[in-house]
């Protein structure tokens, strides 16, 4: 891709800002929502989006990158197509979902929190996801995994890795 071609590219992402801010009048006081909308729209928050919202609201990047940074949902790292979610909370927790969490992350190769190489994976261990009775859950994307085990959490991978997908 040559230097032209990267700008025409840039520009069209700084139009699809521009359009976010647009929706919220270019209110300083809609930066959360401006940034959980570009978290939408890339799965995370690009530095070079903070940097262009800090100049067109007119707010120190320091700011931003301070409000980005402090809020769970918001993510400074691309994240894997699938989000794999260990709860590790104390009714999981008795019930093995450390042995769980372990398992997936000998599997893929990272550690809870990272990402895989290909942007495939990422596993997140929570506190709670409400589903005690269940424990321990492991949760893909929308779909709740119950009564895991390292062996059935493994399968489960096994599952997903050997899908075909449209992406």
């Amino acid at each position: 891709m040559d230097a032209e071609q990267k700008s025409v590219e840039l520009n069209l992402e700084y139009g699809k800002i521009d359009a976010i801010i647009g929706s919220y009048s270019g209110e300083k006081s809609a930066l959360i929502a401006i940034l959980q909308e570009i978290e939408n729209l890339y799965g995370y928050l690009p530095t070079w989006a903070l940097k262009y919202v800090s100049k067109k609201l007119e707010i120190p990047m320091i700011q931003v990158y301070g409000v980005a940074s402090f809020y769970d949902a918001f993510h400074l790292t691309p994240r894997g197509k699938h989000l794999i979610r260990v709860c590790l909370g104390t009714a999981c927790y008795l019930r093995g979902s450390s042995r769980v969490l372990e398992a997936i992350e000998n599997e893929l190769g990272i550690k809870d929190g990272e990402t895989t190489g290909n942007l495939k994976f990422t596993i997140q261990s929570v506190r709670c996801l409400g589903a005690c009775a269940l424990a321990p859950v492991m949760v893909i994307g929308e779909s709740y995994f119950d009564k895991m085990t390292p062996t059935r959490a493994g399968k489960v991978l096994k599952q997903i890795q050997g899908k075909k997908e449209d992406d």
